[in-house]
């Protein structure tokens, strides 16, 4: 069970990591984007730890509070949601 997890989150981390980098590629090429709503799912579904990477390395939603303050704060949740069904 422990590695579905485990292999659960890489690919959902894979997977915001990247999404972060199309939408800023697209953004600099002024095309379609990612929606903002397609981001913050799969944040929530176990993606945040990429999505904060991919923030910083693509220097990307780096000026929307709600990335900026709303991303660590997910990953802390998830990180004490995590803790506590451990505990359980």
């Amino acid at each position: 069970m422990q590695w579905i997890s485990l292999i659960y989150i890489i690919i959902v981390n894979s997977m915001s990591f990247v999404m972060m980098g199309i939408d800023k590629r697209r953004s600099k090429k002024r095309k379609w984007r990612i929606p903002e709503k397609k981001l913050w799912l799969v944040a929530i579904i176990g993606g945040s730890i990429g999505s904060i990477i991919g923030m910083r390395f693509f220097r990307h939603k780096t000026k929307h509070r709600t990335f900026i303050i709303g991303m660590p704060m997910l990953l802390i949740l998830q990180i004490i949601f995590i803790l506590f069904l451990n505990r359980v």
